[in-house]
């Protein structure tokens, strides 16, 4: 598991990982993490979400959303092909990315990439990796790894800067 983040701006460190904060969590432990989590995100926060496919990116945007008080839960899909959605909430809007279907980090331009980077209250981005380059140091990263040893369970990594976990 990753390591309490010191200093975040954009989050409450007790919140991010505290002594219940789930190493290898299975999908109620993943979920009750991700409520807790958004709740105690601040505006500006941007959170990556990298991981295989399946490792449960979606499912934990959606939990970092009912956190973050979206009430139209069943909007918050992965947004593989519009790639970038948006989900109005007490912080202001909440922006769902997934870069999965970018090839290159000129791709990036047709989004708009550096205002919404810059304005977003709360930016979401699946496979961020394409956008490292472009990510503020306040970025928390989250990444989901399948556990070997149990196919319910994954692995949660957390880290903070400008490149993804």
């Amino acid at each position: 598991p990753g390591r309490p983040v010191a200093g975040a701006a954009a989050v409450d460190a007790e919140a991010l990982l505290g002594a219940d904060a789930p190493g290898t969590p299975d999908r109620t432990a993943l979920q009750r993490w991700g409520r807790a989590l958004g709740a105690a995100l601040r505006p500006p926060a941007l959170v990556t979400l990298a991981g295989d496919v399946g490792a449960g990116k979606t499912t934990l945007a959606r939990a970092l959303c009912e956190g973050l008080g979206v009430t139209d839960l069943d909007a918050v899909t992965s947004p593989t092909f519009a790639i970038l959605q948006g989900y109005p909430s007490p912080v202001g809007t909440v922006w769902h990315a997934d870069l999965y279907r970018l090839r290159a980090p000129a791709d990036l331009e047709a989004l708009g990439w550096e205002e919404l980077v810059a304005t977003a209250p709360v930016l979401l981005i699946e496979w961020p990796e394409i956008a490292a380059g472009t990510l503020p140091p306040h970025a928390v990263h989250l990444r989901l790894d399948h556990d070997p040893a149990d196919p319910d369970r994954r692995c949660l990594t957390v880290t903070r800067g400008e490149g993804p976990a």
